[in-house]
């Protein structure tokens, strides 16, 4: 049976050994001084990448911070996200839904290459503009993947033209190993269980 000497004790443990963690972690956050726009990179074959990338969006937005979201792939869906920005945030926020669906949908590999270079185009725009400071291209990475995009030609737009502040999210499966190495910060979501490899299909709120 625990006394209440011991617990005391414990409680006398516990707060000196998060004391020391907390002296620790200020040490550490005393050297962190640097601000800079990031390159942020959300792949790997799990679900929450696109819904991540919003997440941050719906950030700056809380801070009053101009943002902008370029989809290069899901265009052609109505989702949640969608509605949500454009319906209630449109002074903060841009959508540009310049995908139309995904390549299997489409069938025309042309009219695809031509969906994700006006897509980048506007990013381009959006990235250039002092005022945004995140621009969120959700889904860039499969039209990299798929050749719709040049990796090289996104790659030195991003070092020598994205302005010093401004945050730029890519999201998509299968990131370029270039992009990876060019990346300030990079997530991978795992898979490790999905409904709809048990025959449930895509759930409102919950996919879209």
């Amino acid at each position: 049976m625990t006394t209440e000497s011991d617990a005391q004790a414990e409680s006398q443990r516990h707060a000196s050994k998060m004391a020391k963690k907390k002296a620790a972690r200020d040490k550490i956050m005393a050297t962190k001084e640097g601000e800079k726009g990031l390159i942020i990179v959300h792949t790997g074959p799990g679900k929450g990448k696109s819904s991540s990338g919003f997440g941050m969006i719906l950030r700056c937005i809380a801070h009053g911070m101009p943002c902008a979201v370029v989809q290069f792939i899901k265009g052609a869906w109505e989702t949640g996200e969608r509605r949500l920005l454009t319906e209630n945030f449109g002074d903060l926020c841009q959508f540009h839904a310049m995908g139309e669906g995904f390549t299997w949908e489409t069938q025309d590999r042309a009219r695809d290459i031509a969906a994700a270079k006006a897509g980048w185009e506007k990013a381009k725009e959006l990235i250039h503009d002092p005022r945004i400071r995140m621009v969120l291209l959700d889904e860039i990475n499969i039209a990299l993947r798929y050749d719709y995009l040049e990796l090289d030609e996104v790659l030195a737009f991003l070092r020598a033209e994205k302005p010093p502040l401004t945050h730029v999210v890519l999201t998509g499966r299968n990131a370029a190993e270039g992009l990876i190495e060019a990346a300030d910060l990079v997530t991978e979501m795992t898979l490790v269980k999905h409904p709809f490899r048990s025959g449930i299909k895509g759930q409102p709120g919950v996919e879209f």
